[in-house]
């Protein structure tokens, strides 16, 4: 009989060698649709950018037709989903966080905008450069939540999105004390 950590279930490696992802791989599995952004993460250049980004007008467009509660009902079904998905995707690409994997950056991103709205279009650009600052700088509970959720199965997909999470926190408290002064 095997061991229990020596089961393919307990086991932190991914399923296949690394790879960059491609229009075929993404369509390949509904994880992977979802977990790069419905393309923005195959940008060859920034893809948490274009990840960001795409989530600023998804959001933009849904805001008009989505109550407060529907939309932060659709974040809280959004952040389950990202962990299956960004859970999937990881192993597939046989790489623990890769920066195609954009879902964490959605997310946030719209957890943010839901938590600051109403805000005018200088206001959310605000939002979405402190947040990247957070996202690409990665200090104090972003570097922690990094550093400690790597490798695959759930706690890496849960690792994925839970820097991101932090990120939007710093990004949430910046804005309370800037709004407060």
């Amino acid at each position: 009989m095997t061991p229990l950590n020596e089961s393919p279930a307990f086991q932190n490696t991914p399923a296949t060698p690394p790879r960059r992802p491609t229009a075929r791989f993404m369509l390949a599995h509904p994880a992977h649709l979802v977990a790069l952004g419905f393309g923005s993460g195959l940008s060859p250049v920034a893809p948490g950018t274009a990840g960001t980004l795409w989530a600023w007008l998804a959001f933009v467009v849904m805001a008009p037709w989505l109550t407060a509660l529907q939309m932060g009902l659709l974040i809280a079904a959004s952040l389950l989903l990202g962990v299956w998905a960004c859970t999937v995707t990881a192993k597939n690409m046989g790489i623990a966080d890769p920066g195609s994997i954009v879902w964490d950056e959605v997310v946030a991103f719209w957890l943010i905008l839901w938590l600051v709205m109403p805000v005018g279009w200088w206001g959310q650009l605000a939002a979405f450069v402190l947040f990247r600052f957070f996202d690409a700088v990665k200090f104090g509970p972003t570097a922690w939540a990094d550093r400690t959720f790597k490798g695959f199965g759930w706690r890496g997909g849960f690792g994925i999105l839970l820097d991101d999470l932090a990120a939007a926190f710093c990004t949430l408290l910046v804005i309370a004390v800037w709004r407060f002064w």
